[in-house]
């Protein structure tokens, strides 16, 4: 996974931050012709007719896009422009959606590395954008800047940016290096199993936070780790910073019983056999920075 970055991690867009801070921008980029407008609706955005096309975003022109949007600059493709235009969720049908609406989770792994870093971007900026329209500090309205990267307090003045948390998530191997350990967590359904992940804490490296959310979750003590890659996962605003590690007693593998109910280890040839869907074993979807390292590591002895 070193050589070839997680799906969501691809994106191909220039994001021209530079330009931010020029006045006007956002109008600008909604006069220009040649703009380009992905709509995000609470967590979906819509796709394109799959009958004349693999999985696509379906993008919008400005003109199309009704009242009532959070609008955003996303960046420049080679064509102009790509803008945001965010809707909560709920609000009826912004724009057509010839292939319907999908949210990330559900369509990221299948996008191609133009779209899925458009979605990834959009909706973590959007989100932001439509759940936190107040001033933290004092609760007045904060107003947008920066062409959506920013917002502005009506009341103290003081500016926000988007949040972005911290996680790691891992893949946790034997001591031989020849079995994977995986969890099943307490919300998912049965034979549902992925990565160890947890929040980094305040003050906390993410070496630290590794070994402490693998011994919290699956009893096992990590003997090295080692960086990955990483993602966004806007659900609801975290950086997953993927991680190896290694276990040192094998035998202290077991569930927390809160988080995780069961732990299993498994074999490659069992993770190839699931991959392919000849097994009862659910694992995480392609879009996911989990199914990236498991697939790593399954594939690294055929």
């Amino acid at each position: 996974m070193s050589a070839q970055p997680p799906p969501l991690a691809r994106a191909l867009i220039d994001r021209a931050a530079g330009e931010r801070l020029r006045a006007g921008l956002l109008d600008d980029a909604r006069a220009d012709p040649a703009a380009r407008v992905l709509v995000v609706r609470g967590d979906e955005a819509p796709l394109a007719d799959p009958s004349r096309d693999a999985t696509a975003l379906q993008f919008a022109a400005v003109s199309e896009i009704p009242d009532g949007a959070v609008w955003a600059f996303l960046g420049r493709d080679g064509a102009g422009p790509v803008l945001c235009a965010a809707f909560a969720a709920g609000a009826p049908d912004p724009v057509a959606a010839p292939g319907g609406w999908a949210g990330l989770r559900e369509v990221g792994g299948d996008l191609d590395d133009a779209d899925a870093g458009v979605f990834v971007e959009a909706l973590s900026l959007a989100r932001w954008l439509i759940e936190a329209p107040h001033c933290p500090a004092c609760g007045a309205l904060a107003e947008v800047e920066t062409a959506g990267w920013s917002r502005r307090c009506t009341a103290c003045g003081r500016e926000h940016f988007p949040r972005t948390d911290p996680a790691v998530i891992v893949a946790v191997e034997s001591e031989d290096g020849e079995r994977l350990l995986l969890g099943s967590n307490a919300l998912w359904g049965q034979d549902r199993y992925s990565c160890f992940a947890g929040f980094v804490e305040a003050g906390e490296s993410l070496e630290a936070a590794v070994a402490r959310e693998v011994e919290e979750e699956s009893g096992i003590r990590v003997a090295s780790s080692s960086y990955r890659g990483s993602q966004a996962w806007p659900y609801p605003r975290s950086l997953m910073l993927g991680f190896r590690a290694r276990a040192v007693a094998d035998r202290d593998a077991r569930a927390d019983g809160e988080e995780i109910v069961q732990v299993r280890w498994f074999e490659r040839a069992e993770i190839r056999v699931a991959f392919a869907g000849g097994s009862d074993v659910t694992l995480p979807g392609s879009a996911s920075i989990a199914h990236a390292l498991i697939r790593e590591w399954a594939e690294e002895r055929e």
